[in-house]
């Protein structure tokens, strides 16, 4: 089991997985109801690098993209966020980039997701056999990227050749029903995927899926730290967060805050977390502001966008009267 501190802690990831857009109406507003969207940069990889670049540190986001309008679209988003996309191949035929239409709003709240013929799927081994991993400290990608081949077998692939250079590999579980052909074939890549890696995110039914049972999910969890991985996150919403590593368990609450929407936490969390065991704090506090940083997302129209500044979270933790007790 690595330490995997040294390389996170260079604050420089390569990151696999997704660039979508994301369309959403104002604030209250239902998707049948609108006449106007704003548009921006989606995708759970994509979001992760973009709080990274945020709070202060450097991503490269491997991918693939459609080589049209949308596709371009998202190469600028990257762009604007900072995210650096030498490594992202732009492919023809009909692959389509990833398009997400959700609400601002909580009751009632619609997500459509459109991942046909996704354009990501079509990263390939070449692609991430183009990427000099001794560049970066850490690797990142979220469950999404096994979904379908040929990027299973291409992150696969990257999950190794990162591992060869000496980094440590971070997975958020991030299960997608709509992405992968059956639950079958998603528990035993999901699983396969969680016994390479070695800092594992996910939530209670994320590890109670791959375990075969919700109820069997912490269980799974405690045993991936007690075998190969050197920390793993057990998130369980509102009643907070179990963290596992060296053989103790922190548990931790969470930042309540009014929800404008369910979506972009998870990706926030990842971010602030990574950025702040890179800034040399310790796994609770890490934790705890990862916590914050996805408060702050749920809060804000949009994923990309809503990503805190440092200045943000510091200002957020400030003015919080602070997390909840663990339930």
């Amino acid at each position: 089991m690595k330490n995997v501190l040294p390389g996170i802690k260079q604050n420089n990831f390569v990151v696999v997985g997704r660039v979508g857009m994301d369309l959403f109406p104002a604030p209250g507003v239902a998707t049948q109801d609108a006449t106007t969207f704003t548009a921006d940069m989606g995708g759970s990889s994509a979001n992760i690098a973009a709080g990274i670049v945020k709070l202060g540190g450097k991503a490269s986001l491997v991918t693939s993209v459609s080589d049209d309008a949308v596709g371009r679209f998202c190469v600028n988003k990257l762009h604007h966020y900072g995210v650096d996309t030498s490594h992202v191949s732009a492919v023809a035929g009909e692959a389509r980039n990833s398009l997400a239409l959700y609400e601002s709003r909580v009751a009632d709240h619609q997500s459509v997701i459109y991942r046909n013929g996704a354009a990501d799927f079509e990263m390939t081994v070449a692609d991430v056999e183009a990427v000099d991993y001794s560049q970066f400290g850490a690797l990142v990608t979220a469950g999404t990227v096994f979904a379908a081949e040929p990027s299973r077998a291409a992150s696969f692939r990257a999950f190794e050749l990162a591992r060869t250079a000496g980094l440590p590999v971070i997975f958020d579980v991030d299960y997608r029903p709509y992405s992968w052909p059956s639950p079958q074939v998603a528990e035993d890549v999901l699983s396969k995927a969680g016994a390479l890696a070695d800092v594992i995110v996910g939530n209670d039914e994320e590890f109670g899926f791959m375990a075969g049972d919700k109820e069997k999910g912490l269980s799974k969890a405690r045993a991936l730290a007690a075998s190969t991985a050197a920390i793993v996150v057990y998130k369980m919403g509102e009643h907070g967060a179990i963290t596992i590593a060296g053989g103790t368990e922190i548990r931790t609450g969470i930042y309540p805050v009014t929800a404008l929407k369910p979506t972009g936490a998870g990706d926030s969390f990842m971010a602030g977390l990574l950025s702040s065991l890179a800034a040399g704090n310790d796994l609770e506090t890490a934790v705890l502001r990862g916590s914050a940083c996805a408060a702050i997302v749920v809060a804000k129209p949009g994923c990309a966008p809503a990503m805190p500044t440092p200045q943000d979270l510091s200002q957020f933790l400030a003015d919080h009267s602070g997390p909840t007790s663990f339930a």
